[in-house]
C-alpha cells in the first residue's frame, strides 16, 4: 500500500498531482490490518482508502453475530478464513474513521446491483476512482461533465424541466464526442480495449443547495427530496433516451447485451414507457451514463455549490496583511448568500430566511435521504461528505453508515471536525464562519507540510537571463494570498530544466512547510552572481531584475505574490513602490478582463481599469 501510495506521490501531470483509491473487501482475512494502516500518519498519505462493504458483512453487524471472513489465493487454491464479530469490526472501522476520516465504507453489493450491467455476466467493477463516484472495471477510465442546476431556476421559482431535459441530452453527445476523440490517446492496451467495449461516461449535477435557495425551499425538507426525485427522474430517462439515439446512428457498445440491460432492477426502476422503448429497439451507446462528482473545482470556478452538497458555511474570515503592515479581517460571503442579500437589502446573516442552511444545520439523516433519493437513479455513484462536529461520538458514525446502508447508497464519506486528518475548510464552534486565518499566524508542527488542492490562483512571469528565457508560475492560495506552489521550466534556450525542476520542489515544499515567502526570497537572493547572467546584462541589456536566476526568481516570487495580496483585498490601496515599475505589463499579461474578456487591465490611479471597456476594479 505504502508502495502505490509514493509512486502516485510522484505522478504529476501539468501541475495536477497523482489520485489513488485503494480498497479491500469485507471480507478478507487481512481486513484489520489494512484498515489500521493510516493510523501512522506517515503512511500512505497520497491514497484514500475505503472498504468494500458486503450486505452479509452488514446483516452480521445488526445481529451482532459472527461472521467468517476468507479469501482464496488464485495461484494454489488455498482459502484462508478467520471468524470475528462483525460488530466488533464494524465499530474498528468508525473508530478509525473518527480518528482520521479513513477508511471509507463502499457498499460493495449495492454498487455491484444497482446499475445497467447488473445482469451482465462477462462484466465485474474492479473498483472506484479516487472521490468513489465512479465504480470501473479493471482499465476503466473517468469521463466525467456536470450540469449547473442553478441555470435552470425559473424567475417564478419554478424549475426548467425541458431545457434541461434538452440539455442532458445534448452533454451525453458531447461526452461521447470526448470519448471517441481521447480512445486512442490511452497510454495501455488495457484501457483502451475497456473504454472501447464498454463506453462508460459520468454525467452529474453540481450547484444543487443554490438551486434549492433559489426555489426558496430548504435542503434536506421534504419539498427538496420531491424535487430532487423528478429532476433525477428527468436526467436519467433523458440520458438514456440519447445514448439509444447514439445507438440508433452508431450502434451500441460492443458488450452490449439487450436481454441482461433491460432486466436489470435499475433499468426497470428508471424508465418511463417512452425510454423502455426506445432502448428496446437501438440499444445503448454507453453502458453507464449518470454519476455525481464533487465537482470541486468546477463549481468554484463558476461560484455554485458543490455537486448535491450542501452549502459549507454562509461566510469566511479571510485575512490580509501585506498592505497594512497588520493584520485585516474581511468578511467573505458564498455568493448565493451575497447576491441574495444585497439584492434584498440584507445586512447581518441572522436576517437571512430559513431555506438557508449550512452543513452543520442540517441533520445527517436529512442529508442521507438526499443522497438516497438522487441515488436511485444514478446507474454509476455519488461522492459526498458528511461533515461533522468535534464533538460527534463513534456511536454517531456508526449510526451514519448504517442509516447510509438501509437508504441503499453506494458509499458516503464522513468528515469529523478536528480529526487527525485536518480539514482544509475548518467552522469556528462559535459562529458559522469559516476561519481560514486567525489573527496569530499559526505556527505549523515541525514536519507538517500541508497540501494545496486544485482551488488556488495562479500568475506567471517570463523572464530573460543569462541563459536565456526562464518561466516562472506560481500558484497561491485564493483566500490568504499565500504562496504555496511553483514551477520553473526553461525556454528553448534556458538552462538546466532539472535544476529548474529541483527549485520549484524545494520552493514549494517551503512554502507548504510554513517558511514565509520573505525568508524564501532572502535565500534566492544570496547565491550572488552569476558571471553569464553579468556578461548578458552588459552586453544586451535585456535581463530581468536580479544577479542571477535564483535572484530574479525570487524578484519574480515577491512580484506575484504583492499582486496576489492586492487582488484579494477589497480596500483602495495601492501596490507597494518596488512593483509599480512592472504592474501595467504583468496585469495586461496575466488577467483578462472580467467585464468584457479582453487583456487590456492596466493599473492606473491607484487601481486597476481596462482599457477597452472601461471597468473598474474600484468602480
Amino acid at each position: 500500500m505504502d508502495l502505490y501510495s509514493l509512486v502516485t506521490g510522484l505522478i504529476g501531470q501539468e501541475g495536477r498531482r497523482g489520485a489513488l483509491m485503494l480498497s479491500m473487501s469485507s471480507d478478507h482475512p487481512d481486513i484489520e490490518e489494512f484498515i489500521n494502516i493510516k493510523n501512522n500518519l506517515d503512511k500512505v498519505v497520497y491514497a484514500n482508502i475505503s472498504v468494500k462493504i458486503k450486505n452479509e458483512f452488514m446483516k452480521a453487524v445488526e445481529n451482532n453475530t459472527d461472521y467468517v471472513l476468507s479469501y482464496t489465493r488464485e495461484t494454489t487454491g488455498e482459502t484462508i478464513t478467520r471468524k470475528i464479530n462483525a460488530k466488533e469490526l464494524f465499530h474498528k472501522f468508525c473508530e478509525n474513521n473518527w480518528n482520521n476520516a479513513e477508511p471509507g465504507m463502499l457498499f460493495w453489493d449495492n454498487i455491484c446491483n444497482w446499475n445497467l450491467l447488473a445482469n451482465t455476466k462477462d462484466f465485474k467493477f474492479a473498483g472506484v476512482n479516487p472521490c468513489a463516484e465512479e465504480p470501473l472495471p479493471s482499465g476503466g477510465s473517468c469521463l466525467l461533465g456536470s450540469m449547473n442546476l442553478v441555470e435552470y431556476v425559473n424567475k417564478d421559482r419554478t424549475f426548467d424541466y425541458y431545457s434541461f431535459e434538452r440539455d442532458v441530452q445534448e452533454a451525453v453527445v458531447a461526452l461521447n464526442e470526448v470519448l471517441d476523440e481521447g480512445l486512442p490517446l490511452h497510454p495501455l492496451a488495457e484501457q483502451k480495449e475497456s473504454v472501447q467495449k464498454w463506453r462508460q461516461i459520468g454525467l452529474g449535477i453540481m450547484g444543487l443547495a443554490d438551486m434549492l435557495i433559489k426555489m426558496e425551499v430548504t435542503y434536506g425538507s421534504n419539498e427538496a427530496v420531491q424535487i430532487c426525485k423528478n429532476i433525477a427522474s428527468t436526467m436519467s430517462n433523458a440520458a438514456l433516451q440519447s445514448s439509444s439515439n447514439l445507438a440508433k446512428l452508431y450502434g451500441a457498445y460492443s458488450g452490449y447485451q439487450a436481454e441482461s440491460v433491460l432486466s436489470t432492477d435499475y433499468f426497470n426502476f428508471v424508465a418511463t414507457d417512452k425510454t423502455f422503448k426506445k432502448v428496446s429497439e437501438y440499444g445503448l451507446h454507453n453502458s453507464q451514463l449518470l454519476t455525481v462528482a464533487p465537482t470541486g473545482t468546477l463549481s468554484t470556478m463558476l461560484g455554485v455549490s458543490g455537486g448535491i452538497e450542501p452549502i459549507f458555511a454562509n461566510s469566511y474570515t479571510r485575512t490580509t496583511k501585506s498592505l497594512h503592515n497588520k493584520d485585516v479581517d474581511y468578511k467573505v460571503y458564498t455568493p448565493i448568500v451575497k447576491e441574495y442579500m444585497e439584492t434584498n437589502h440584507i445586512e447581518k446573516e441572522e436576517d437571512l430566511p430559513k431555506w438557508f442552511v449550512t452543513s452543520s444545520d442540517i441533520l445527517y439523516d436529512s442529508r442521507i435521504k438526499i443522497q438516497g433519493k438522487w441515488q436511485e437513479y444514478i446507474d454509476a455513484s455519488i461522492s459526498s461528505t458528511i461533515n461533522l462536529p468535534e464533538e460527534t461520538t463513534i456511536e454517531d458514525i456508526e449510526n451514519i453508515y448504517l442509516n447510509a446502508w438501509k437508504n441503499n447508497l453506494k458509499g458516503v464519506t464522513i468528515f469529523r471536525n478536528n480529526c487527525k486528518r485536518v480539514a482544509i475548510l475548518n467552522v469556528d464552534s462559535t459562529s458559522n464562519d469559516v476561519i481560514e486565518n486567525s489573527n496569530d499566524k499559526v505556527e505549523l508542527p515541525r514536519g507538517m507540510i500541508i497540501e494545496a488542492d486544485d482551488n488556488v490562483i495562479g500568475l506567471k512571469r517570463k523572464l530573460t537571463t543569462g541563459c536565456g528565457s526562464l518561466h516562472c508560475t506560481a500558484f497561491f492560495d485564493p483566500a490568504s494570498g499565500e504562496l504555496l506552489e511553483t514551477y520553473f521550466n526553461k525556454g528553448s534556450t534556458g538552462g538546466c530544466n532539472q535544476f529548474m525542476i529541483g527549485l520549484s520542489r524545494t520552493i514549494s515544499l517551503l512554502a507548504r512547510s510554513g517558511v514565509d515567502i520573505d525568508s524564501i526570497i532572502d535565500q534566492l537572493d544570496s547565491c550572488g552572481s552569476c558571471p553569464s547572467y553579468a556578461v548578458r546584462t552588459a552586453t544586451k541589456h535585456d535581463t530581468s531584475k536580479g544577479s542571477c536566476c535564483p535572484a530574479a526568481i525570487g524578484i519574480a516570487l515577491k512580484d506575484m505574490y504583492n499582486e496576489m495580496q492586492y487582488r484579494i483585498s477589497d480596500a483602495d490601496s495601492e501596490l507597494p513602490e518596488t512593483d509599480k515599475t512592472n504592474t501595467n505589463e504583468s496585469i495586461s499579461n496575466m488577467a483578462v478582463c472580467p467585464q468584457c474578456g479582453e487583456k487590456t487591465l492596466v493599473y492606473e490611479s491607484g487601481c486597476v481599469s481596462c482599457k477597452a471597456c472601461g471597468f473598474s476594479k474600484c468602480g
